[in-house]
């Protein structure tokens, strides 16, 4: 029997007072279904026993080479009626594509005798060459021979336009005296003698600069010859990379339900990218789609969790849950659950249905309001209902854009609204100057040993799981926090949070991030785990009044 001849997993224990699923899991939103957490369950009993394969998760050590992995369960039933499920881990694992227990790729990249394995060998020597031709010595010994020839020009002329500036000087001084001295054919020959010396002068100079304009093209001839060998290496190993990226691209060809197959590529060309993203169909969720479809197994509902050390910048907490990707596995599972009776997206449901928002204070060109959790600030793409649109109706001789500042969706507290635009151009000034200061009061799931502190990781969004925040020092923008406990539970650390930057997701992120405090706030859905709320609330506000310039402080403490 070959390793993945049957990849189906029986359940160790009975489930006969287990429910099944209605419909199949919305996978980019989900509580586990009892039966996918019970599978998870003995999968992760698995990963801790197991001796088949070795992978540093970084669970009970850490180092460089720790790294966690995302995997997923799929409950099926098979056509002799069995219930039970198949798992899968995304990309590689421990270096390998097939490990017993685990559905296979859609495509075996690693396999020695593919054509990915030997363009990587070619890659791997073009960037050997490249490595070794770059290193020359010679490069950098004309590299500085440019610099010097650019500078000795420089300096040459430099010192050339000095002496024609004192030369004319004198010349001037010499006529002036002439008019004195001479008589009129002896001025005229003197300054016919005169100008001759300034042309002189001034041929010097252009033949100077010919001059060094020749030594330095010389000198960038001689330095171009050198890198552009190393250039046409560059290129001819982009042009590999392209082919090769492609080719594998060709190679994935996906299932669904109805039998029907599309390639990678053309999901990906009725998306706005166009162009599928690196490492599009390893994850785990087509995996387990795919293998079920080829055995005629029917898919009944699925969970992702991961397992072992946090990525350095995006935020994964071992053992937690976690939605299908946007970026990569939305288009590809959207073609493969075509056909599939699935529960609805509750992202599409209004959250701010029945609540309402409170005045906290009102004048003729400002409001301080209370936000409740799970409320828009501003409508979204699904769903038009948001505070500036109740703002909108409630106050229809408003001007401006009315929205100063923005709370997440699920963070509740103050915020300031402009009813005027003098107002609201006044009050995004103060923010934009950091002249504003706010405090935040959080509940952390767990207990913090330190007692206050200052967070700096930079933020941007994750592209390719939007609207996910990652830490990335190299295009993400500034991000500071300063935090304080106030009091330590059991399970639980509440604190102040004291942003002294504005980044989307940027109180959640620095709490969650093992580089920050490593500890979710409770609730967060996206960085750690789900409960009733969010507990993020904005509880104080102190600012300049736009009109009156008098100083204003609110305060609406939290209702968690």
């Amino acid at each position: 029997m070959s390793l993945h001849e049957n990849c189906f997993i029986p359940f160790q224990k009975s489930i006969a007072t287990y429910t099944l699923p209605e419909r199949f899991t919305f996978p980019f939103y989900y509580q586990p279904h009892p039966l996918c957490l019970l599978a998870v369950q003995e999968l992760q009993a698995y990963l801790i026993t197991q001796q088949e394969w070795q992978h540093n998760f970084g669970i009970t050590e850490q180092h460089a080479t720790a790294i966690g992995k995302m995997f997923g369960v799929l409950l099926v039933k098979t056509k002799a009626n069995e219930i039970g499920y198949l798992a899968a881990f995304s990309g590689k694992l421990a270096g390998r594509n097939h490990l017993p227990k685990f559905v296979p790729p859609i495509f075996d990249a690693l396999a020695d005798d593919g054509f990915f394995m030997q363009a990587q060998a070619e890659l791997k020597a073009l960037n050997v060459c490249i490595s070794v031709m770059a290193a020359n010595p010679e490069i950098v010994a004309r590299e500085n021979l440019l610099q010097t020839t650019i500078e000795k020009a420089a300096s040459k002329i430099k010192a050339h336009r000095a002496k024609m500036i004192v030369g004319r000087k004198e010349r001037k001084a010499q006529r002036l005296a002439a008019l004195e001295q001479l008589d009129a054919v002896a001025f005229l020959q003197l300054k016919e003698k005169l100008a001759q010396e300034s042309i002189r002068q001034k041929n010097q100079l252009r033949d100077l600069n010919n001059d060094w304009e020749t030594r330095i093209q010389a000198a960038e001839l001689s330095l171009k010859q050198l890198k552009d060998a190393v250039d046409a290496l560059k290129t001819q190993r982009k042009n590999l990379s392209a082919s090769l990226q492609q080719k594998l691209f060709d190679q994935y060809h996906f299932l669904n339900i109805k039998g029907e197959t599309k390639s990678l590529s053309a999901i990906f060309q009725e998306t706005a990218q166009r162009t599928p993203p690196a490492a599009a169909g390893e994850c785990a969720a087509p995996k387990l789609l795919q293998y079920a479809f080829q055995h005629q197994m029917q898919p009944l509902a699925m969970a992702e969790f991961w397992w072992g050390a946090a990525p350095k910048s995006a935020i994964r907490q071992h053992k937690n849950f976690y939605a299908a990707c946007q970026g990569k596995c939305q288009p590809i599972l959207a073609h493969m659950l075509a056909g599939i009776a699935m529960d609805a997206n509750p992202l599409l449901n209004n959250p701010a249905t029945g609540k309402t928002i409170r005045i906290v204070y009102e004048d003729d060109v400002m409001l301080v309001i209370h936000k409740p959790a799970e409320f828009l600030s501003v409508p979204g793409k699904q769903i038009e209902d948001s505070v500036y649109l109740r703002i909108k109706q409630s106050y229809p001789r408003a001007t401006g854009a009315l929205i100063v500042h923005r709370l997440d969706m699920s963070t509740s507290g103050l915020m300031l609204i402009a009813l005027t635009r003098e107002a609201h151009k006044n009050l995004q000034k103060q923010f934009i100057k950091r002249t504003v200061q706010k405090r935040y009061v959080a509940l952390l799931d767990g207990v913090l040993k330190q007692d206050d502190g200052m967070i700096d990781l930079p933020l941007r969004v994750d592209l390719n799981d939007r609207p996910r925040q990652l830490v990335c020092y190299e295009y993400g923008r500034p991000a500071q926090t300063r935090w304080q406990v106030i009091a330590r539970h059991q399970h639980h650390t509440k604190v102040y949070f004291y942003p002294e930057t504005g980044r989307t997701h940027q109180l959640r992120v620095h709490a969650a991030h093992v580089k920050g405090l490593n500890t979710p706030i409770l609730g967060d859905d996206l960085y750690g785990r789900r409960f009733k709320r969010l507990h993020l609330h904005a509880e104080s506000l102190q600012f300049t009044h736009p009109i009156t310039r008098e100083p204003m402080q609110f305060q609406v403490d939290a209702e968690f």
